[in-house]
This record gives C-alpha cells, sequence and structure tokens, in this order.
C-alpha cells in the first residue's frame, strides 16, 4: 500500500489525482502532517508525501531504520513539478514510483542513485538474492575498475560494465553461485534460482517432517536454500498439507505434473510403492528431473526420531540455465512511439542483435557493457541465429527489428530457430502501416491487409495471387517494400490489379520515414499515383470503394448498419 500525505491545498490536489488514479494502491492520510507520517511509515510499504523535502527528511529521519525493510519514500513539490526519489531508491521501490508518480501527475523524476544515474544496475535490484560487499563492488563499478564476474551457473543478467574474466587477487567479484559459501572480501553472491527438490509424500505427512528432509538435502549437499526455485511433486500430492506449508515456510511455489508425464521420466531409483499408489515409479527423483537438469542429491528418505517408517522422499536437481530472448519491435523510428516495454527490455539485455542502422537509433538507451552484435541489410536469417545460440548460452538477449518485429520483421525467423530450451518474450511495436495510418487519417477503419511486394523470399507468383484476393475481397491493402532500384515493375503490376476492380479516384496514401524527421506524406488517387515517389522507405495504402478523402484525410469508414439507417441531421 502506498501513504498519500499531504499538508496544503495545493498538495491536496495532487494528492487526491494520485488517489483516483491508483485507488487500490493508495491510502489518505489526513491530520497533522508528523502525525500522518508515522502512520503511514509504519504501515505501508511506501509513502508519497507532497511536501518540501527538508520537511520529509526531519519527519522520517527519526523512523529509519534499515534500506532494506524501510518504506520507499517520493516528495512531490507543491507545484507539482518533480517527484524526488528520497529514501528506498532501490530497496524501497522509490526509484520506479517516482517514475510512476512522475508520469500521472506530469511531473519530472528525480533519482539520484549512483547507479540509475549512469545506467549501471544496481547489484540489490536485479531481482535475485544478494549477499557481501554491495557496496564496495558498486562503487568499482561505477568507477570503472576492474570487476570479475564469475559465473559458477548460468543465469541470465544484464549487462554489468568492465567485467573481468579472471580475477586477480584483490580484484571485487560478482559471483553467481548457487553454492553454501560465504562471500569473500570485494565479493558479491548473486544466488540464481537454479535448484529444485522433488518431493514425494505419503498421506498426512507432517510438515516438519518434509522441511527437515528438504533442508538437511540442501545443507549436506553444500547449497544454499536461497538458491530453492520450487518444490515439485506429483499432481495427486498438489493439496497435501504437509508439502504445500512446507513450501510455503520456504516461500517457493509448489510445481505438480500429471502422473503419466513423470511415469516417463528416466530416474535411477525408480520404486514401485509410489507405481502402485500414484501411478508413476518414480515422484521425488521424477518430478525434480521433468524439465531436465543435473541430479545433485539422488532420492533420499526422511528420518524419524520416533522409529515410525518415513513418509517423505526428496532429491535435489540443478535446472540448467534458460536463458532469455526478447524480441523487440523499435517502432517506426520516433523515440516518443517507442514503448516502455521495449526500453525495459533494451536495459536489462547483456547481449544486443540487430542491423546496424536500428542499433544506432536506440544505443544511447543501451547500460554500460552491453555486448552489442550488430550486421548489416541482408543478414536476417544470421542475426536470428546469433540471439538464439547466445540465449542458449544462458544470456539475457534483445533481438531488435523496425516496427512490430512480428510483422515483416526478426520475431519470424528467431522463433523458427529456437525451440523451448529458451524462454522468448514479445514486446510489440507501432507498424509502419499504423504509424501511416495515423498521418494519413483513418485508412484503416475497416478490414485491411498488408502485403510485402518483395519478391527476394516469396516468389511473385504467390503475391500477385495475395494481391488479386486483396483486390476481389474489396480490402484496404498497405503495400510493404513497395518498390526498389531493383525491383521497380511490381508496384505498378499490383496497383493495375487493384485498378481492375476500384475506381480511378480511389483514394491512396503514401508516406515516407513514418514519423521521423524528415518524413513526407501525400493524399493522392489510384489513377494519379507515381511509382516514383516510392522506394523501400515508403508505405502506399491504398483504399477500398468506401474509402474517402475527407477534408485532406483519408477515411475509411467502418460500416455499422445503424449508420446507413440514422436520422437525417438539419442543414
Amino acid at each position: 500500500m502506498i501513504g498519500l500525505i499531504s499538508a496544503t491545498a495545493a498538495g491536496a490536489a495532487a494528492r487526491d489525482r494520485l488517489a483516483a488514479a491508483w485507488p487500490d494502491r493508495t491510502l489518505v492520510y489526513d491530520g497533522p502532517v508528523g502525525d500522518a507520517v508515522r502512520r503511514a511509515f509504519d504501515e505501508c510499504e511506501q509513502l508519497v508525501c507532497f511536501l518540501a523535502t527538508g520537511a520529509v527528511v526531519r519527519l522520517v529521519a527519526p523512523l529509519l531504520s534499515d534500506k532494506a525493510s524501510d518504506p520507499g519514500v517520493v516528495c512531490v513539490d507543491e507545484a507539482g513539478r518533480f517527484a524526488v526519489s528520497l529514501v528506498g531508491g532501490h530497496g524501497g521501490g522509490a526509484n520506479e514510483l517516482a517514475v510512476s508518480v512522475g508520469g500521472l501527475l506530469g511531473a519530472e523524476p528525480v533519482v539520484t542513485t549512483a547507479t540509475d544515474a549512469v545506467g549501471v544496475p544496481g547489484l540489490d535490484t536485479l531481482g535475485l538474492p544478494v549477499e557481501g560487499d554491495v557496496a564496495g563492488v558498486t562503487r568499482a563499478l561505477l568507477d570503472g575498475e576492474p570487476v570479475a564476474l564469475d559465473a559458477e551457473v548460468a543465469w541470465p543478467l544484464p549487462a554489468l560494465p568492465f567485467a573481468a574474466r579472471d580475477r586477480t587477487p584483490g580484484m571485487p567479484a560478482v559471483r553467481l553461485t548457487d553454492r553454501a559459501v560465504a562471500p569473500g572480501e570485494g565479493e558479491v553472491l548473486v544466488r540464481p534460482p537454479s535448484l529444485v527438490v522433488g518431493v514425494g509424500a505419503s498421506r498426512g505427512v507432517p510438515v516438519d517432517e518434509v522441511l527437515d528432509l528438504v533442508e538437511g538435502a540442501l545443507r549436506d549437499a553444500g547449497l544454499s536454500p536461497r538458491s530453492l526455485a520450487e518444490l515439485a511433486t506429483v499432481d495427486a500430492k498438489r493439496d497435501e498439507p504437509g508439502i504445500v506449508e512446507a513450501a510455503a515456510r520456504l516461500a517457493v511455489p509448489v510445481v505438480t505434473y500429471p502422473a503419466e508425464e513423470l511415469a516417463k521420466v528416466e530416474v535411477p531409483n525408480p520404486s514401485d510403492a509410489p507405481l502402485a499408489a500414484v501411478g508413476t515409479a518414480s515422484v521425488a527423483e521424477a518430478s525434480a528431473l521433468a524439465r531436465g537438469g543435473e541430479l545433485l542429491v539422488p532420492k533420499r528418505k526422511s528420518a524419524r526420531a520416533d522409529g515410525h517408517a518415513s513418509m517423505a522422499t526428496c532429491a535435489v536437481v540443478r535446472r540448467p540455465a534458460r536463458g532469455r530472448l526478447a524480441v523487440v519491435g523499435l517502432g517506426p523510428g520516433a523515440r516518443d512511439l517507442l514503448t516502455p516495454r521495449a526500453t525495459a527490455e533494451l536495459r536489462r539485455a547483456a547481449v544486443l542483435v540487430g542491423l546496424d542502422q536500428y542499433v544506432d537509433q536506440i544505443r544511447d538507451l543501451l547500460r554500460p557493457g552491453t555486448r552489442i552484435l550488430e550486421s548489416g541489410l541482408g543478414a536476417e536469417e544470421e542475426r536470428a541465429r546469433t540471439a538464439v545460440e547466445e540465449a542458449r548460452r544462458g544470456q539475457a538477449v534483445a533481438l531488435i527489428g523496425s516496427g512490430d518485429a512480428g510483422v515483416y520483421a526478426m520475431a519470424s525467423p528467431a522463433l523458427a530457430e529456437a525451440s523451448d530450451d529458451i524462454d522468448v518474450v514479445g514486446v510489440p511495436g507501432v507498424t509502419a502501416a499504423l504509424a501511416a495510418g495515423a498521418i494519413l487519417g483513418a485508412p484503416l477503419g475497416h478490414d485491411h491487409v498488408s502485403i510485402s511486394l518483395s519478391d527476394l523470399h516469396t516468389p511473385w507468383e504467390v503475391i500477385e495471387r495475395r494481391v488479386r484476393a486483396a483486390a476481389e475481397a474489396d480490402l484496404v491493402v498497405t503495400f510493404y517494400n513497395p518498390r526498389s532500384r531493383g525491383r521497380d515493375w511490381q508496384l505498378p503490376k499490383a496497383l493495375s490489379i487493384l485498378a481492375g476492380h476500384r475506381e480511378p479516384a480511389t483514394p491512396v496514401g503514401v508516406v515516407r520515414n513514418a514519423s521521423r524527421p524528415d518524413g513526407t506524406s501525400r493524399l493522392t488517387t489510384l489513377a494519379e499515383l507515381d511509382p516514383a515517389w516510392v522506394d523501400m522507405m515508403t508505405v502506399v495504402t491504398v483504399g477500398n470503394t468506401a474509402t474517402r478523402a475527407v477534408a485532406g484525410r483519408m477515411v475509411t469508414p467502418r460500416g455499422y448498419r445503424w449508420q446507413e439507417a440514422a436520422p437525417e441531421q438539419p442543414r
């Protein structure tokens, strides 16, 4: 919950706007400001104070105890010009809150934490447990000193700058490990969620028996419980109280699998007992290995002090690292049409793969240390393979394309290469057709289709068949890749096909470099369009039989029946 505190009418007005925007996330505190701040500090995860920063500093200073548990505090000035992340920038989420508050109120977010200021990811913001000299290693990263990255377990991290491959004595280091080791001097341990514990149990198993078994197995194997990702078991045990409560105490989810799926998993220690009980010869080992990995602790039974038979078994597996591939659409070119989600993925990536001219568009958004793999035109399949290979190595990868990456761009060749051993995230972008449509008016107001006229990948006979089908179906058509120096006859041919089904006065929009500073557009007709106006940076939108030019804009009516029956308006 976010506590909102104000002292004046101007502050209250901004406070109320925030409360109205986030009704389920905010709580307004009235009364004397000092009392309100103290109550909110005790009861909320975050505070937004519509007060001067000096006043808030004096009010919260006596309340601060630990940056890992203190709420994040954001200050907004009376005029609503700035949203200042004051306390708990990382741990309390104040940096992100300042950005969100600024977006809602039209205020400039002010973030002063060193890592955010220079674009280096904070080691305590990776979303993974960390231990050790976080401040010292972060300082070394900020100062540009060599920092070793010791990845005992592959895991998709964002870019970390100045990483050295070989650690020399005294060099600070980031160590990615699931081992139960203590951090050394000048070292930060980052704990990836790499361990899966499979659990089999009899009905009514005590929670303490499950906990003792799991914790003992990790301890004896020298593994850190902070790297435990989940407890796995068979579907029949999904509601077993002892397993469910043990997972809750360990703060991990319970993941279950059908018995018939577990029965297909090869295990070293099958047994007849679970086969008779739940339909698979292994529960602990099979559920831990269900998604692959390395068996670190074979099946072991719980030990009971009361002499009764064991009621639980477990096995521990280090699951294979799953790289992350984000396929990112950059939009038509204008920076303000690049989505916030795309920006976040670019900053999350340790490896960026893309066409050189697209890399240049967003190079300033990348974090220091991002490895850039760029290439020229015509290497689409090679870029797709490279991105997938990097993800398979456990990297966090962003593969970029213009517009929407799934529309005549990189998503198709990448996903054709990718198998289910990596995580894939699609990030939509504004397409050239949409950007051009917004400039022209509303040409896509009814059914429409996009067709690429490039026959480099598709035979012309197929393209022509699609153009004829669109013409006969009376669809609005947007042509991508309409004309180049080596392909100058395809556009006139496509237009002649459409002309056989549409009037010469049919509106046609021609937009070049949509949304960019040098962009141009013109509204013409099917009869007057000159193909010489068109190149590869242009999209051509041809209206259907209902499309009209209205006040210099291209409009395709939606065609609702009620429009036809609407009463005539007085003149």
